[in-house]
């Protein structure tokens, strides 16, 4: 399927995206990249600027039948690298510590393959989609008036997911990734000399209450019906000065459920509980939502045609827990059957967004080869 000439130049072109990382949103070099070297594999379609900086590529059958697409990412991450490797990232920091890079070079392998034999019938698409990382990509690819020409009629996906055996699939209907969001909360109150604390209004109490009463709200644990988990990222209050007591907190917290419908109680609840709080110190209060990302599920005839793929591969397949991270690729599935497996990337690799992180680029062949047989059972 992979010549050894397409493996060491998928290998640099890896190590190539890796070096410069762009951030979600902001992916206008790494896109021309990728278009640049696809270039060869001559596609009937090439959409450029979807939902931002997302690029398309559409190989089309010219026959009827249905569209199928595979989705990868463009972003990177905003974390220093601390990798030993030679191609470490050269921009301080940012580092593709998620994998990104691994993911886009393998629809690039397809694409390979595909400009030695189109589909039989309908058309593949190649999405490589900015902002996933932000939660922001996958809805502003949808709103864009350009994707309703490629809409597909399934989308497919793949993360590759350290701490499973190298190779091995991961892949079960139903729930694949968590719904969150980012709720950032400030508080005011009034500033005052240090010496005097009592003519000011601090928001330390409330602070010291919020962090663990809103982590209360979600303890985690098992990955069923009903998990939901609170995090708290960030927390901060006043100015870094000895004269002032502080007037003003910031805090941030991540929510996060198995379900859609169980975050928006979850979000009711946590808000109910800031408002009580802030009243009780005296307190005004402001909240807001970053970061937004749906449950993404996996739908049975997605989710059969990609173990059929993982079978014809030789590729072992079982059934894993959802991903507690979150995975914008969701909102593809609300309107079309679509489905994402994880794919291990070694049992000893460091995990996800650590800084000493590095795709391995002996997987590429193995996704790549799981999404072509894909290509071929549905679209011949």
């Amino acid at each position: 399927m992979f010549t050894n000439a397409d493996i060491a130049e998928l290998r640099a072109f890896r190590r190539e995206l890796h070096l410069w990382p762009e951030l979600s949103g902001a992916e206008e070099d790494t896109a021309r990249r990728v278009v640049a070297f696809m270039e060869p594999t001559r596609p009937d379609r090439v959409l450029t600027g979807l939902g931002g900086t997302g690029v398309a590529l559409v190989y089309d059958s010219g026959r009827a039948g249905p569209t199928l697409m595979i989705r990868a990412e463009l972003d990177a991450l905003p974390i220093e690298e601390k990798g030993t490797h030679d191609h470490r990232s050269r921009v301080a920091g940012r580092g593709h510590l998620c994998g990104h890079d691994g993911h886009m070079t393998m629809l690039c392998a397809v694409g390979r393959v595909l400009a030695r034999q189109r589909p039989a019938r309908g058309r593949a698409v190649l999405l490589f989609q900015p902002a996933e990382e932000t939660g922001q990509g996958a809805a502003a690819v949808l709103a864009d008036p350009t994707f309703a020409a490629i809409a597909p009629d399934m989308a497919l996906s793949l993360h590759n997911m350290p701490g499973v055996p190298f190779g091995h699939v991961g892949l079960d209907e139903g729930p694949a990734n968590c719904a969150s969001c980012g709720l950032e909360i400030r508080l005011e109150g009034r500033t005052a000399h240090a010496s005097m604390p009592e003519t000011g209004l601090s928001p330390m109490r409330a602070l010291v209450r919020l962090m663990p009463e809103l982590t209360a709200l979600g303890a985690g644990g098992a990955l069923e019906p009903g998990f939901r988990m609170v995090t708290v990222t960030h927390a901060g209050m006043g100015e870094p000065a000895f004269g002032i007591a502080p007037g003003s907190a910031r805090l941030m917290a991540t929510l996060r459920c198995l379900e859609d419908d169980d975050m928006a109680a979850l979000r009711a609840e946590a808000e109910a509980l800031v408002h009580e709080v802030a009243a009780q110190e005296g307190l005004e209060v402001a909240m807001s939502y970053h970061d937004d990302f749906s449950a993404c599920r996996n739908a049975p005839e997605a989710v059969a045609v990609l173990r059929r793929a993982c079978v014809g591969a030789g590729v072992p397949v079982s059934a894993l827990p959802p991903m507690r991270g979150s995975e914008d690729f969701g909102r593809f599935g609300q309107d079309r059957p679509a489905a994402m497996f994880l794919l291990g990337a070694g049992e000893e690799r460091a995990q996800l967004h650590n800084p000493d992180y590095d795709f391995p680029d002996d997987l590429i062949p193995v996704g790549a080869g799981i999404f072509v047989r894909a290509i071929r059972d549905v679209l011949g």
